[in-house]
């Protein structure tokens, strides 16, 4: 048996380390409200209408709960057991309880004198029961609720939690959702589970999901194999693959090609030169990359007013969002000190995207890919129809749409393409539950759609459009079968004996 010292490859995210870092990508829960950021010393952050340093979270373990106090710092939550003596007496029903507005004996400005003094939340929650004529006249279960709907009031309370596939998932379809194009947490499951996504593997992925498509391949792949980005416009975008924190030996396996010039790679008229007419928009990417940092500032300040304005679901701000991950030695225009060295460091830059692209199209041009994902805004019949010929027989493919009528098509021109089994279009139904004792029942707002799923296994094409002697020769022969039965079928004549 092999030593763990022996084996080679990417090593996990965290070796042996699971402790809050300078530098680190992390989520920040409240609730069921999730919010992604980058861990910065005096990097103040607006989460649910408060603002906050997080400097005080560094060294802490990953899944540690924080108090946020007065000044913007955020203080460990002490663990203790929750009093339970002001919830034992309690009414058998509501029907005595008039809500005249007068049960609270505390007013507004009381509640404002006690948060000035810089008393904590939970205090402010005991006070607030203890000034409640009604609260004893509750029931059990209304008490619970009353609490509950005040700690959420008053007690400021967050927890900082590892980024992973699931909780970007939810974040991004609670938040903007239009920027992954509607698709729910369950769908992305059931397209990293279709995909046979998994170490080792070599796929191509084409998605217009704010790269978060790739960081769920990236995540179940394990910095293992290889992956092929497909990209419309001037570059990939991969904001939501630079909130996972990958490594930088995950970056490796990551390669990108330009959509436009998927067909060339085809047709065999593939060259570099291509590469070198294409319009350089890395200054571009660059630029609003540079301003991540401003642009997180003013979005914090608007927070509550973002994720219902329709401007933030185009794909325009979508490529604004793109954050430089994959190279930490970049430094931008004001920091490379003179403008020759930053003219020399994008000369140095373009030069390593042209080198990763002809990787790209040599691996693409093998055509023996183990899977194909296909995610995107654009119509997926000609996508797929063109992409399939990078797969190499017997591999999964898998494309997600948000309506189900271009995939109905996508289906029928597979049909009639051939060269695909097992084809199935498929959507979930998704029902969340509170699970509660003696009060477990579905909640009453659910998901109305994730999308819509289309897959299939390639198979290797008929060759007797190729040759047509060999099609003559097998139509023949056909006809000699079909004729053979037909000889079967006759009934023997009855004799009169």
């Amino acid at each position: 048996m092999e030593s763990s010292e022996d084996q080679s490859g990417p090593q996990p995210q965290y070796p042996g380390n699971h402790c809050i870092r300078d530098g680190d990508f992390v989520v920040l829960k409240r609730e069921d409200v999730f919010k992604a950021v980058q861990v910065q010393r005096r990097k103040k952050v607006t989460f649910e209408k408060q603002w906050f340093y997080l400097d005080n979270i560094i060294g802490h373990s990953y899944g540690t709960t924080f108090e946020v106090t007065n000044g913007g710092s955020l203080q460990p939550k002490k663990k203790k057991e929750e009093p339970t003596s002001e919830t034992k007496e309690a009414g058998t029903d509501n029907r005595n309880i008039i809500d005249d507005g007068k049960s609270q004996k505390l007013t507004q400005d009381d509640i404002k004198a006690l948060k000035d003094k810089g008393i904590k939340g939970e205090e402010i929650v005991q006070q607030l029961i203890e000034n409640s004529t009604t609260f004893r006249d509750k029931t059990e279960f209304a008490q619970d609720k009353y609490i509950k709907k005040k700690k959420k009031k008053y007690e400021a309370m967050i927890t900082v939690v590892k980024p992973s596939t699931r909780i970007l998932s939810v974040m991004y379809y609670a938040r903007e959702p239009g920027k992954i194009n509607h698709m729910r947490y369950d769908t992305l499951a059931q397209m990293l589970t279709l995909g046979n996504i998994r170490a080792g593997n070599k796929m191509i992925v084409m998605e217009t999901c704010a790269g978060l498509v790739l960081g769920a391949m990236m995540e179940r792949m394990g910095g293992f194999g290889s992956i092929i980005q497909l990209y419309p416009g001037g570059g990939p975008v991969r904001a939501a693959t630079a909130c996972f924190g990958f490594p930088k030996s995950f970056l490796s396996g990551l390669y990108e090609f330009p959509l436009n010039k998927v067909d060339s790679l085809l047709n065999g008229t593939f060259s570099a030169e291509m590469l070198s007419s294409e319009p350089k928009d890395i200054a571009s990417v660059e630029e609003s990359n540079g301003t991540l940092e401003e642009k997180q500032t003013s979005e914090q300040e608007n927070e509550d007013s973002i994720a219902e304005a329709p401007e933030s679901n185009h794909p325009e701000e979508q490529e604004r969002m793109e954050i430089v991950s994959q190279d930490p030695d970049y430094k931008e225009p004001k920091e490379s000190g003179s403008k020759k060295d930053y003219i020399q460091e994008k000369q140095r830059r373009q030069e390593e995207q042209k080198k990763r692209h002809l990787e790209a199209a040599a691996l693409l041009s093998e055509r023996n890919a183990d899977g194909l994902i296909v995610a995107s805004r654009f119509h997926p019949t000609p996508l797929l129809l063109s992409l399939l010929d990078f797969v190499a027989p017997s591999r999964p493919f898998v494309v997600y749409c948000q309506y189900k009528e271009p995939l109905l098509e996508c289906y029928t021109k597979l049909r009639e393409r051939g060269g695909v089994i097992n084809l199935r279009l498929s959507e979930t139904w998704l029902r969340n539950y509170q699970v509660l004792p003696d009060r477990s029942h579905p909640k009453l707002l659910m998901s109305g759609g994730g999308g819509y799923l289309l897959s299939g296994f390639t198979v290797a094409m008929d060759n007797l459009k190729a040759d047509p002697s060999l099609k003559s020769s097998t139509s023949t022969l056909e006809s000699h079968k079909t004729e053979e039965p037909a000889a079967k079928k006759r009934k023997c004549p009855e004799s009169d004996s």
